[in-house]
């Protein structure tokens, strides 16, 4: 029997890693001559630790003999001025600067152990911000596709890039007004875009990507096309574009131990949740990077005890007060008020939490991962977005999706000069709506999570795409 090998090189996070590595068991799962090598670069931040522990934890599942994980060497990255004036350009250029040590991890790992004959590579798969290992795909004569681990409408936005740089040539601004994309079915308005679109370092390395995503055979995308259908229907219309497969949600559904937690402060929090009412609990997690200052921690506990609902609240620390106590940060005497119908905590297991039929509402910095982990679980979505993309994410979960109530389309985290404290008063209103068990968007949300996991059973849509996509690869 023929064998087949897939590369692929995930930009270096976890947030990137998790759904290339369950891509990856989809496809060997799918066609046993499927082979798949994937390429670690570490980051030269503390967050290499945290990839190690994961990739240490997924090689000992079933499809290991046929998925293989290589940590490439680090070298020295850029500057830190370049991180400085932007994450996107810095990301960029770090895995540029790796073509060489991939091409060489290529070439020199053809062999694989406990196989009569070595597979022969079909395919470079790469990230969004590794656009730069097209040169390699072309230099060893394979073709490259494109995995994109954010929403199909994301897509879209940093198509249209091009057209934007075409009339103006220039960053965005937050007045320029609103934006017809073809991706989202509303106008978005300029000042909802991404950070990096005000930037013109991070605004030039998208756009670039932009560019180079269309050298690609085939564009995989991690949404279901019954979820984002306006914006998937965009894309595969576009004679321009490589075809669009919609092979989500890719996420690591599988409970796991929040980060820092104890296995015994997980279980403190799921036999708490184990208590409560179906559908009861208002849930707040801003991401791994998340964080606000005690001016703006005082008002979400103001508006949290305002409510009256029961909540499960986690905060990440701020970075130089790891030592200031809780209590310290929040309205005096808030934790022993509401220390019958809350719960805050530091890290919590997400994926856990939106599982479990006590949860009814998740406050988010609307990441892809989280918001799909969220829709899958059927929960519905109050949007506080922070950085990155976060905030044309919350515009579509809010305006083209009906799955989300709008608290913040446009706080940013890193902004202090332009940055307003969202009030208790929005705060509390807000959870008041998205709690109202006659609210039809908590149905709508229910639907959708049910649409969304059929997609990737037998004879669903992500199911059947990612099989257009094997019988395409297979026969090139």
């Amino acid at each position: 029997m023929s064998k087949f090998e897939l590369v692929c090189v995930p930009t270096p996070s976890i947030g990137h890693l998790v759904p290339f590595c369950k891509f990856a068991e989809k496809l060997v799962d799918r066609d046993e001559r499927l082979y798949v090598t994937i390429l670690i670069i570490r980051p030269p931040t503390p967050w290499g630790s945290t990839i190690d522990a994961f990739i240490k934890r997924i090689s000992s599942a079933p499809e290991g003999n046929r998925i293989r994980y290589i940590t490439l060497a680090q070298i020295e990255p850029p500057s830190s001025e370049e991180l400085a004036k932007s994450v996107e350009k810095y990301i960029s250029l770090l895995i540029a600067n790796y073509r060489p040590i991939v091409k060489d991890a290529i070439i020199s790992n053809k062999s694989w152990p406990d196989t009569d004959s070595n597979p022969k590579i079909i395919g470079l798969v790469i990230d969004m911000f590794c656009t730069s290992m097209i040169d390699v795909a072309n230099e060893l004569d394979i073709p490259s596709y494109l995995f994109f681990t954010s929403g199909a409408a994301f897509l879209g936005f940093l198509f249209y890039l091009s057209v934007w740089d075409e009339q103006f040539g220039r960053e965005f601004n937050p007045s320029d007004g609103d934006l017809n994309i073809a991706a989202y079915a509303h106008p978005v308005p300029s000042k909802f875009l991404p950070t990096f679109s005000f930037v013109k370092e991070g605004y030039d390395s998208f756009h670039n990507h932009g560019v180079r995503f269309k050298e690609t055979k085939g564009i995989l995308i991690n949404t279901v096309e019954e979820f984002e259908s306006h914006a998937v229907n965009s894309l595969a219309s576009d004679p321009e574009l490589p075809p669009v497969y919609t092979v989500g949600f890719l996420f690591n559904i599988e409970a796991q131990n929040g980060k820092g937690n104890s296995k015994s402060e997980d279980e403190e929090i799921m036999k708490w949740l184990d208590q409560q009412p179906p559908s009861s609990v208002l849930f707040l997690c801003f991401g791994s990077a998340g964080i606000f200052e005690p001016p703006q921690l005082i008002q979400i506990a103001i508006g949290l005890e305002r409510s009256g609902v029961s909540f499960l609240w986690s905060i990440r620390p701020l970075v130089d007060a790891e030592t200031t106590k809780l209590e310290e940060m929040l309205p005096e005497g808030f934790l022993e008020r509401t220390k019958n119908r809350g719960i805050v905590c530091g890290w919590a297991p997400q994926v856990e939490i939106l599982a479990h039929k006590a949860t009814g509402a998740f406050v988010s910095h609307c990441g892809w991962n989280s918001t799909i982990e969220s829709v899958w679980h059927g929960v519905p979505i109050v949007t506080w977005p922070l950085y990155a993309e976060q905030h044309i994410n919350a515009f579509q979960l809010v305006r083209d999706l009906e799955v989300a109530v709008e608290l913040t389309l446009n706080y940013r985290m890193h902004d202090s000069d332009h940055r307003e404290i969202v009030k208790a008063e929005e705060m509390e209103k807000a959870i008041r709506h998205i709690m109202d068990r006659e609210n039809p968007l908590r149905k709508r949300v229910k639907d959708m999570g049910e649409i969304c996991r059929n997609a990737l059973m037998e004879g669903g849509s992500s199911f059947i795409s990612l099989g257009r996509f094997i019988e395409t690869i297979l026969d090139s």
